[in-house]
């Protein structure tokens, strides 16, 4: 079956939600953190993605981002995933898929639910 379509418009943020395979850690140690931010920071500005907010938990991600383009969060999801799970991979000796299918996405369609987003 396709993929369905993602629903991104430049512009407007989205909370995106990223999990763990089989709500596995995705962090391991304090340097997983520091990379897997050192290389979000990186793909934003290639991507042109604006980072909000974001948390970082030991089987999961939020970020509130808003793109300037309309594949922006994709590309950079995409890009960001490619490096960090190669590193993790290598660092911890293990292989195979660190996330768990596909980034959750949708889109922030009030400044209430912005602020909700960005206090978690």
């Amino acid at each position: 079956m396709a993929r369905l379509p993602r629903l991104s418009l430049p512009g407007i943020p989205q909370h995106v939600i990223q999990r763990g395979n089989n709500r596995q850690a995705c962090f391991f140690v304090k340097e997983d953190y520091l990379v897997y931010l050192d290389k979000l920071k990186e793909y934003s500005r290639k991507c042109e993605v604006a980072i909000h907010a974001f948390v970082l938990m030991t089987n999961h991600v939020h970020l509130l981002l808003t793109p300037e383009e309309t594949d922006g969060v994709s590309r950079l999801i995409q890009s960001l995933g490619r490096c960090y799970v190669r590193y993790v991979n290598l660092r911890h000796e293990r292989s195979g898929t660190l996330w768990e299918g596909r980034f959750k996405s949708c889109l922030v369609d009030s400044e209430n639910y912005f602020l909700t987003v960005s206090r978690y």
